[in-house]
């Protein structure tokens, strides 16, 4: 199938399809595409009114006829018909010039993935003009994007943090050994924030000011100088505008039931891990992968509670896009890392 038709006619194309974020490697131009997973849809006239960072500002400001929709819950499509039309914008933006040519498409999936959810992410691809649909577990690309050798006996572990879900997986000869799976992931963090602010401020903020603050004060940053902002909402009681500052100490506390929730999962995997795999993560350690890795102090939590190296991805955020652009070009690998129908 992925030689079945000449490249001038194809266009091939990686697509990390996310609960936050969607983004898409088109095979000799890179990373093409990054935007939020995220739909304006008028119900009146059965039509697209944004997609993408246009549709994110809207969020919580929409007439009622329009709809902002997320259209992917926890990894995996939750509204097939938005969705699908999603995926039809981004790849009418990125194919430009050339709509002709039928598009070839490995989409990153989560690792527990059903049969009835890959037939839903295949279907969409497909309707969104997919001739040929290859699905590849998103924690293998986001280590092929990060740069590690997993077609080597050793084993690697990687932490891949998104929005909806966080996956620990054990790999070694191009294979997962073992994942663990939990919900709690950025949007857990971003709901995390909005409930501390309510609960200490008695102020509501909706989910995109959540994220703008976790982005803010809870990502590393270079200087390691503390920072604060103010933060603007309602008044939980009054319902009138209010205005606060907040710290990134705030945001530490806001979220720390959170991340130690993803260092158990983390704990877990580890403990269910055969030993001779897990004499190799002595030296190879763990890498964090995902929105999640830029959290301050994450990588030092993990390393005082498994005494392993820890170790950020370069760029994070574009491992598994990068590592389903490498799958792009290594076949024979794609072919042995593919999910199978």
């Amino acid at each position: 199938m992925w030689s079945a038709l000449p490249q001038r006619f194809v266009n091939d194309i990686g697509i990390d399809l996310g609960t936050a974020n969607t983004l898409i490697h088109v095979r000799g131009r890179g990373i093409v595409l990054s935007e939020p997973s995220i739909i304006a849809l008028d119900r009146t006239q059965h039509s697209v009114v944004a997609v993408g960072h246009a549709a994110k500002a809207m969020l919580g400001r929409t007439p009622g006829g329009i709809d902002v929709i997320r259209p992917l819950k926890d990894g995996v499509i939750a509204d097939f018909d938005a969705a699908q039309r999603m995926l039809r914008d981004m790849l009418g933006r990125v194919q430009g010039k050339h709509p002709w040519r039928r598009a070839r498409m490995i989409i990153g999936v989560p690792y527990a993935i059903t049969p009835v959810e890959k037939r839903a992410v295949r279907e969409a691809a497909g309707q969104a003009g997919a001739h040929a649909v290859f699905m590849v577990e998103q924690p293998t690309a986001a280590a092929i994007g990060a740069g590690l050798p997993i077609h080597e006996p050793g084993a690697h572990v990687v932490v891949d943090i998104g929005g909806g879900t966080t996956e620990v997986a054990v790999i070694s000869l191009s294979g997962v050994v073992h994942c663990q799976s939990t919900r709690t992931a950025g949007d857990e963090l971003n709901e995390a924030i909005a409930q501390y602010l309510k609960k200490h401020y008695g102020m509501l903020v909706g989910e995109r000011r959540a994220e703008e603050i976790k982005l803010v004060l809870g990502a590393r940053r270079s200087d390691g100088e503390p920072q604060q902002i103010e933060v603007k909402g309602s008044d939980a009681v009054a319902r009138v505008p209010k205005a606060i500052t907040i710290t990134e100490d705030e945001v530490r506390d806001a979220v720390h039931d959170c991340i130690g929730s993803i260092v158990a999962s983390v704990r877990s995997s580890l403990e269910r891990t055969p030993p001779e795999i897990a004499a190799d993560m002595v030296d190879s350690g763990i890498v964090l992968t995902g929105g999640g890795a830029l959290l301050t102090g994450l990588d030092e939590i993990i390393h005082k509670e498994t005494h392993l190296p820890v170790t950020i991805a370069r760029d994070p955020l574009t491992c598994v896009v990068r590592g389903l652009g490498a799958l792009l070009e290594d076949i024979r690998l794609l072919e042995r890392v593919a999910l199978d129908d």
